[in-house]
């Protein structure tokens, strides 16, 4: 019988490189200034050199990546306006998810935001920044699920790699607990069935990022343009 596993075109294995590679510049295991070479990453991943090239491409259109003709390719330094432009983006789509969301909850959410914060705790209880991270993202995803626009989320999603980048330089644990106490404000205004508040504490929320902004080139100022 002949097989029936669809083949793993160029495309696909781009895309999946495109996902690994961006994961591993928002959390830092690549570094901005870090050289980064098309033979190294096929040796890695076992594959050819033309997914990478693809890859290496749609990275430098998302601004994580630096192609020079005839010069190493480099993780590129973190843009300050790009960050700021992120934040605008996110706020702008969140805070009216949010409004959506408190006007009109439903019966679960209110246990189901319940049960993230509490992994989150406990994620934060034992270190675990990349737990926390992945817990945070999905948070905020949830909010748009339960609103009934979960694409709305995919586009925040698609801008905001210079904002994740300065997030996880952030992720300790005296961050990680501020940002769950901000969590508990924003599910609780919605349990309350109460916008207005939901939204001041979403806007709150996310306003820390410029001050998460301020910190990072302060403690990091290589890593900025």
């Amino acid at each position: 019988m002949a097989d029936s596993t669809p083949a793993i075109t160029e495309e696909t294995m781009a895309m999946r490189l495109v996902s690994a590679l961006r994961d591993e510049i928002v959390t830092m295991a690549l570094k901005p200034g870090d050289v980064i070479s098309e033979s190294d990453i096929a040796a890695r991943y076992g594959v050819s050199r033309q997914p990478v090239r693809e890859a290496f491409i749609r990275l430098a259109q998302q601004g994580l990546l630096l192609i020079r003709p005839k010069r190493a390719t480099v993780v590129k330094k973190i843009s300050p306006d790009g960050v700021r432009q992120s934040r605008f983006i996110r706020e702008s789509i969140e805070v009216e998810i949010i409004r959506r969301l408190a006007a009109q909850p439903g019966p679960d959410a209110a246990n189901i935001l319940a049960d993230l914060i509490a992994d989150q705790e406990s994620a934060s209880s034992a270190g675990d920044s990349r737990r926390f991270h992945l817990l945070d993202e999905l948070f905020h995803r949830t909010l748009a699920r339960l609103t009934g626009v979960e694409y709305a989320w995919q586009l925040i999603d698609d801008h905001k790699m210079q904002l994740d980048r300065v997030r996880y330089l952030t992720l300790g644990a005296s961050s990680s607990q501020r940002a769950i106490a901000e969590h508990k404000q924003i599910a609780e205004a919605i349990s309350r069935a109460d916008p207005a508040a939901a939204e001041a504490a979403m806007r709150a929320h996310l306003a820390r990022a410029e001050l998460l902004l301020t910190q990072t080139i302060s403690d990091f100022p290589d890593y900025f343009e």
